[in-house]
């Protein structure tokens, strides 16, 4: 039998400080779906302390939430068959192999390339939607995020107030994240800051696109040669003082010298000749992120190269030094060149 629920009044406990508002709701209306839940925010349903509200809304304790009254159905038979929304077992199983580290309040993973780090935009399932899976009675919140071809170091918090926590730190600038990019043709930058804002805001055929741009959003970059495989590609360390969307793909393609295997702001020519080393996707991975935790203590987190990224690496380091391809010059927007 179909019931509907009576109007609430809920008042944000200290605990529940710092969560989303549509997190928020979907704990309080566990038998609805997480599409009629943004439905329900969309349409103002739900207000907080009397106003409309969105679903990103960062909970404050103390804040009045206006649940609105729903209809469900009783929970199903022990017998019932599960539900064809439910996280697929051998994804959860998956993403349970990749923890690199779980304490009291954290949890990372070295998520795999082609992963989304959450459902949406055609995606059921991602990163967190599996270690929900894993472990449900936790309150697993997203640190930051990585692009779906990145592969690497994931950070998710355990409870919000370590979210909080970990929120203001990237405010500050305060992580030191770091990236290993393989990029095309011979990088001649040496340590090369790139202090250059990007426009995150524009599509190009419904397609979010990135561009650097004077008017956009500051970005900073920095990259370090590694390693040098004659004119062909080169392996540098990027740390990133901002996170923007694409940060360090449209930056290396800024400078010249873009990601090997970017299909959107890279070169396809390039990219053929690098698939005969191996390279199959965009070779892309957060390697480390550090951070000096406020307690005390500094927490340091490493995620090593994925097997199929290092064979692309062995295979360019044993290949003859003959003259290779370099990635074209990529013309500069906004009339700003990269601070030196």
């Amino acid at each position: 039998m179909i019931e509907r629920s009576k109007v609430r009044q809920a008042e944000v406990s200290d605990e529940e400080a710092g969560l989303r508002l549509d997190k928020y709701l979907a704990k309080a209306l566990p038998e609805v779906p997480w599409s009629h839940v943004f439905r329900l925010i969309r349409k103002g349903e739900v207000r907080v302390n009397a106003k409309r509200a969105q679903g990103s809304l960062r909970l404050q304790a103390g804040d009045i939430v206006r649940v609105p009254p729903v209809r469900s159905e009783p929970p199903p038979a022990a017998d019932a068959p599960p539900p064809s929304k439910r996280v697929p077992v051998r994804l959860v199983e998956q993403i349970r192999s990749c923890i690199l580290h779980r304490d009291e309040v954290l949890l990372a993973v070295n998520k795999p390339a082609g992963l989304a780090v959450h459902g949406g935009s055609g995606v059921s399932f991602g990163v967190i939607e599996a270690l929900r899976a894993a472990y449900p009675e936790d309150d697993l919140e997203l640190v930051h995020r990585l692009d779906r071809d990145t592969s690497g170091c994931l950070l998710v918090t355990r409870k919000a107030a370590a979210l909080r926590t970990l929120h203001a730190l990237l405010r500050e600038h305060a992580f030191d994240k770091r990236y290993l990019a393989l990029v095309v043709g011979k990088w001649d930058l040496g340590k090369k800051r790139i202090d250059m804002p990007l426009r995150t805001d524009l599509r190009v055929g419904g397609e979010r696109t990135v561009q650097a741009h004077s008017s956009g959003k500051s970005a900073i970059s920095d990259f370090r040669p590694v390693q040098f495989f004659g004119n062909r590609a080169s392996l540098l360390e990027v740390s990133i003082k901002t996170g923007r969307t694409h940060q360090i793909r449209v930056h290396a393609a800024y400078a010249g010298h873009p990601v090997a295997g970017d299909a959107k702001y890279g070169d396809a020519e390039a990219n053929a000749a690098l698939g005969k080393f191996g390279l199959s996707r965009m070779f892309l991975h957060a390697s480390s992120v550090s951070f000096e935790w406020p307690r005390g203590g500094t927490v340091s987190l490493s995620a090593p190269l994925p097997p199929d990224l290092a064979a692309v690496i062995d295979a360019l380091a044993s290949a003859p030094r003959t003259r290779g391809v370099r990635g074209p010059r990529v013309p500069r927007r906004g009339g700003r060149s990269p601070a030196r």
